[in-house]
């Protein structure tokens, strides 16, 4: 959505939160797919959608987060505002407490195999967490339903042996068994760009605009955006993830980085350098696993 300015959001805060309105507000270049970003004052953070996509994502935070955040083993974002449609902006959005940290690389921890470990103990945190009765309105992730678009991207690849070995990891991830076990929470995006790091540590997870109940396959996506050979082994033993789920995993991480690289990767050289190795280490991994 083009028009979300500083002028904008200033004009919001001061509608609906005026005890922020005399606080600094600069926006983020880089804020993200889904969202505007802006910094206000020196401990909070203005997030606004971009479209209709993200509409629903400040007001599932608000709901959830609170009651998850005491569960979890590192920091995550705290709401504390939800702001409504105004001054012809369409969509409900959100103030939260800002979050220190830089945002992690695959190369940047200092500690790999710990690394590896914080984040199958965060997953095993989140999933314990009972879920909540039916009608909640929170993502259900489904392979199946990227069947088409994955098969789109694929064709639409260099082509020839890259092409065929997508193919592969997708066929596979789609013959897998499905989820049998009860139904849990995942993130939903769980992959680099949402995770914090301070002195290259992990320290935060962010963005849970994706948030919901159902198969944890796609939080191993993981595994490929932000782990290594090396560290992999680590996750899933740490984790305890059967083949299936792990193939089903390895299918989610592919799917989202042909996504991610379609639609951002032409104009966005960090997101296509980004997805292109999520890509590559799929199709390494799956390799290995025959």
């Amino acid at each position: 959505m083009a028009g979300i300015e500083v002028d904008l959001v200033r004009r919001l805060l001061d509608a609906q939160f005026p005890q922020w309105s005399g606080l600094g507000l600069v926006r983020l270049v880089d804020g993200g797919s889904d969202h505007v970003i802006f910094r206000l004052g020196g401990d909070m953070a203005v997030r606004l959608p971009r479209g209709t996509w993200a509409a629903g994502q400040a007001r599932k935070e608000h709901v959830w987060l609170p009651r998850l955040a005491p569960e979890l083993s590192l920091a995550t974002p705290v709401p504390l505002g939800l702001g409504v449609p105004g001054f012809g902006y369409p969509y409900h959005w959100s103030v939260a407490r800002w979050l220190e940290g830089d945002v992690a690389t695959a190369d940047g921890f200092a500690d790999p195999a710990g690394a590896a470990v914080q984040l199958a103990d965060f997953l095993k945190g989140l999933q314990r967490i009972p879920v909540p009765d039916a009608g909640h309105g929170l993502s259900r992730w489904s392979l199946v339903g990227r069947d088409e678009a994955t098969r789109t991207a694929i064709r639409a690849s260099t082509g020839g042996a890259l092409a065929d070995a997508m193919t592969r990891v997708w066929d596979a991830a789609l013959a897998a068994p499905a989820w049998d076990g009860a139904p849990v929470w995942f993130h939903g995006d769980f992959h680099t760009g949402n995770l914090l790091t301070v002195d290259g540590h992990l320290s935060a997870v962010i963005d849970f605009g994706g948030l919901g109940v159902g198969d944890p396959a796609c939080d191993l996506m993981v595994a490929w955006t932000t782990l290594s050979a090396e560290t992999r082994p680590v996750f899933r033993a740490a984790l305890g993830v059967d083949d299936a789920t792990w193939a089903r995993g390895r299918g989610f991480a592919l799917a989202t980085g042909l996504n991610a690289y379609t639609h951002h990767g032409a104009t966005n050289p960090r997101v296509a350098a980004q997805t292109r190795r999520q890509i590559d280490q799929t199709i390494a991994d799956a390799a290995c696993a025959l």
